[in-house]
């Protein structure tokens, strides 16, 4: 859970951007007058009839499955500015850089955007080793770094130290929270083994679960980390197999996800729940594992599955699946990177037409001024909120099952914010 100290700097930071909505700072840092006008603010990257924006994320290395998120972004832009003109009028320019998943390239890379390229904004930037290196330079610059794609709880824990960054998607604490609250409600005596990533994201889902199992029946028997570069995590699985434990909590990227799955299903005289966090969900990590081999496992969902046939003749899918078509031709709709990216372009559509000022500073103010604001194929009951005491949009998650050949949806959604 978030504390009182994170809260109420969520208060001063929400304090000083609603003071720079229509005032803010210019490009040296100095202060101008709150008089109504935008004057003085940074345009850098925006005109009457277009804005630029800049993604970075690992097109290649080890976490490359990533690299399909932006081909849904894409689509969606191309579908806006052909379709409806933009927003605002104005047509929108998607620049994607590679970072292999490398913090310090992808601090080159935001160099090279905010500097070169001259973005308005760094939309989407995907990872939390990557994005933690970013958000330095972009906090330094006073460049937006909107939308991160990634849950560490970091993006919006102080937003008075950085208040040029905000994340999108639940944070991996209320994540990790809501595995917690299942198997406590599910299977209270469970002995729990836990694989993750050693880094803020692995570190952050696996907090979350463990504070909230805390006092409850629910007991950690063993833990193995990976680094994101390490070949393969066959040896962990061989050691968390070992530890009697019937519960298994998958904290992994997509191509260790799948070596897991693997690995767990090849291990027939060990046969926990399998727990995986909503990163490493996708079909495209358990396809290669085969299908049979996943059934109800379980994990956590925010958006709507595209292989879902329950949202088949759902308005907003149906809209996806032609517009993908059209302007994304070849690509495998039911793939959820596709989706992932799709949705986090319409929500970056609603923050820019909710600008009150066509500026950086404006742009920041409208992503914490957000209220029960819609993007397409969230799931029912998802809204993104953000303010003076919440820097964090999407905070609600509903858990799901893989049987058959799709993930099926259990319980009711759950809003982190209000769960005890």
């Amino acid at each position: 859970m978030r504390t009182r100290t994170i809260r109420l700097a969520a208060v001063t930071a929400a304090a000083l951007v609603a003071a720079s909505a229509c005032g803010g700072r210019g490009e040296d840092g100095a202060t101008t007058a709150g008089d109504g006008t935008c004057q003085g603010q940074q345009t850098t990257g925006i005109t009457d009839d277009a804005v630029k924006l800049g993604g970075i994320y690992p097109l290649s290395g080890p976490t490359s499955a990533y690299g399909e998120i932006p081909k849904g972004v894409k689509a969606y832009f191309d579908y806006l500015n052909a379709e409806k003109g933009g927003v605002n009028g104005r047509k929108i320019e998607y620049i994607v850089r590679d970072d292999g998943y490398q913090p310090p390239k992808s601090v080159e890379e935001a160099r090279r955007l905010n500097e070169q390229d001259n973005v308005f904004a760094l939309f989407q930037t995907l990872g939390t080793p990557t994005s933690s290196a970013v958000m330095e330079y972009a906090n330094q610059r006073q460049v937006p770094q909107v939308f991160v794609s990634s849950g560490a709880s970091k993006w919006g824990a102080d937003p008075v130290k950085h208040p040029w960054t905000i994340g999108w998607q639940p944070s991996y604490l209320s994540e990790g929270r809501i595995y917690g609250q299942y198997l406590e409600r599910e299977r209270p005596s469970a002995k729990v083994a836990i694989l993750y990533q050693n880094d803020d994201y692995g570190k952050d889902l696996r907090t979350g679960f463990v504070e909230e199992i805390a006092g409850s029946g629910v007991t950690v028997v063993a833990e193995q980390t990976y680094e994101a570069t390490d070949p393969s995590v066959d040896p962990q699985m061989r050691n968390l197999a070992g530890s009697g434990a019937d519960v298994f909590l998958n904290i992994t990227t997509p191509k260790f996800g799948s070596q897991a799955l693997a690995a767990d299903a090849a291990n027939t005289a060990w046969n926990p729940l399998h727990i995986i966090n909503n990163v490493a969900s996708s079909n495209t990590v358990l396809k290669p594992v085969g299908f049979d081999k996943v059934q109800n496992i379980v994990s956590a969902a925010f958006l709507k599955d595209p292989s879902d046939p329950q949202w088949a003749d759902d308005p907003e899918m149906a809209l996806y699946e032609a517009k993908m078509a059209q302007y994304a031709p070849g690509l495998d709709t039911k793939n959820a990177f596709y989706s992932l990216g799709w949705a986090s372009a319409g929500a970056m559509e609603k923050a820019l037409a909710a600008m009150q000022c066509p500026t950086r500073e404006g742009l920041m103010a409208a992503v914490r001024g957000l209220s029960d604001v819609r993007s397409d194929l969230l799931l029912p009951g998802v809204t993104m909120n953000t303010g003076p005491q919440d820097g964090y949009p999407i905070e609600t998650l509903q858990l799901q099952r893989f049987q058959g050949e799709r993930w099926n949806l259990f319980g009711e959604p759950i809003d982190t914010r209000k769960a005890g």
